[in-house]
């Protein structure tokens, strides 16, 4: 995998276990044009607005201030930078909390740095690439510009419903999409239950393979990623 379009960003990772920071810091710090390293929320604040990194990396749960209340910061300061939250399964109910606050992506832990560079390479296709065509892998491709999904430039044919549902998987492209969000911006908060969910995900499987989209069971789906 290569990530030459990292090279021009300026990271920040936020992490206050000092193993965990050294340890993850050094396996991706020469992906970056800078990788800057933060204790806590906030120091976390202090170095954003003397640096102005392109994408936050954060641990949810540290002391002085946490990830949340860290990103609710840097998001009044410049609503547009990328913030990927690190969080263990058991903190589902902080996560859900994240939704609030504008965090762009959930990873859950423990973290593994391919993974993780898979999801920078997504944020920053997202949010500093100018093309419409999103690479999902696989063989698929997903082109915003005409909100259709590809396969072997073949269109697969989907409902308004599957497109925002794969317009928003591929929004987040690498990680979860909670239940929450997937309610909210395919079916506008109706009370639709877990169940019609998985029909509804079953018939998007029919139509492009049955690893297309990945689940855990009660957070939420992503797209299948792996080449």
């Amino acid at each position: 995998m290569e990530f030459g379009d990292l090279k021009n960003l300026v990271v920040m990772f936020v992490e206050d276990e000092t193993d965990i920071r050294e340890a993850l810091s050094s396996a991706i710090e020469d992906e970056f044009a800078k990788l800057i390293l933060a204790r806590d929320g906030e120091d976390g604040v202090k170095k954003f607005k003397k640096f102005k990194p392109d994408i936050v990396i954060t641990d949810i749960s540290m002391p002085i201030m946490d990830g949340l209340e860290m990103t609710k910061a840097i998001k009044e300061i410049s609503k547009e930078t990328p913030v990927i939250i690190l969080s263990a399964f058991s903190e589902k109910e902080r996560l859900l909390k994240a939704i609030d606050v504008g965090v762009d992506k959930y990873l859950i832990k423990p973290i593994d740095p391919d993974e993780l560079m898979d999801t920078l390479r997504h944020v920053a296709q997202e949010k500093f690439s100018i093309g419409d065509i999103v690479e999902i892998g696989n063989g698929y491709q997903f082109d915003k510009n005409k909100r259709v999904l590809i396969h072997n430039n073949s269109i697969i044919p989907l409902t308004k419903k599957e497109l925002l549902f794969i317009s928003l998987l591929v929004k987040y492209l690498g990680t979860y999409v909670l239940h929450e969000d997937i309610k909210r911006s395919v079916w506008t908060n109706k009370n639709v239950s877990d169940a019609a969910i998985r029909t509804f995900i079953k018939r998007i499987r029919e139509k492009t393979s049955k690893n297309f989209i990945k689940n855990v069971p009660g957070l939420g789906y992503k797209i299948d990623t792996d080449t």
